[in-house]
């Protein structure tokens, strides 16, 4: 079986500064992936490639073994309907309501009839822990947690294989933190989705990762399971898992991996 995706000698450019330089990367199917990295490594870069929003300079990206772009409209719009993407900030459409934020994909796919759309998006808030009233709010008038959550339904709206995170749990405090990573991995298992997430936040890693991918000096220097990666001697890996926070966050990893 192909990996869920597949990066080949991975290069980007942005001007004269090489962001990623022959990066490779391959994702198993039910895997839960971090992605990890300091400051300008290019993470957010790397999965805006790994969903076509951006193209890299160089190098090839496959998902469900079939190249991401090129084939025409219908094979590159159907490739897409099989993952789903949260991005940091939820990206709602501030004019739309919950329901029809969460509708708005079902629509643009133009096979289904308004009443089971009502079904799906009734379906969709269920699943994220939120209620059918919810669905009448206004995105102004949500809290942060739920933000996330409708954000979240909306990117399972079409039912996908692979969900790709940006950041989160960005700007939750602990507890909604904790419940949107146990919500999360809740949902990875009961569907059968392979999940990639950027992180740098170590609980929500900790909580969610079956393997950690370490993105740095422009590729990928470590790939493997926490436990593993943390052992392995690179200046990156020493100071963002071993830290006495890092210690702590890390504690709850055996319960998860």
């Amino acid at each position: 079986m192909s990996p869920v995706i597949s990066i080949r000698n991975l290069s980007t450019r942005f001007g004269e500064t090489w962001i990623h330089h022959r990066l490779d990367l391959d994702i198993e199917q039910g895997e839960m992936v971090s992605l990890v990295g300091g400051s300008g490594s290019g993470k957010t870069t790397l999965l805006r490639q790994m969903v076509g929003l951006l193209s890299p300079t160089e190098g090839e990206i496959l998902l469900f073994g079939e190249p991401l772009f090129g084939g025409g409209v219908a094979r590159e719009r159907a490739l897409r309907q099989r993952f789903g993407v949260l991005f940091q900030h939820g990206a709602l459409f501030s004019a739309f309501s919950v329901f029809d934020n969460i509708a708005f994909p079902l629509r643009e796919l133009g096979r289904f009839d308004e009443g089971v759309i009502h079904d799906l998006v009734m379906l969709k808030l269920a699943m994220v822990e939120l209620l059918p009233r919810h669905g009448r709010l206004m995105p102004a008038e949500l809290s942060g947690g739920m933000i996330k959550r409708v954000a979240l339904a909306r990117a399972l709206a079409l039912e996908p294989e692979l969900l790709l995170l940006d950041e989160p749990t960005a700007g939750l405090d602990p507890d909604r933190s904790d419940s949107f990573v146990r919500l999360i991995r809740m949902l990875g298992e009961e569907l059968g989705l392979t999940v990639v997430l950027v992180t740098h936040d170590l609980d929500t890693l900790a909580g969610l990762s079956t393997r950690v991918a370490v993105l740095a000096d422009q590729h990928i220097v470590a790939y493997d399971s926490v436990d593993a990666v943390i052992r392995m001697d690179h200046p990156f890996i020493r100071n963002f898992f071993l830290s006495e926070r890092s210690a702590r966050a890390l504690q709850n990893v055996k319960h998860h991996c």
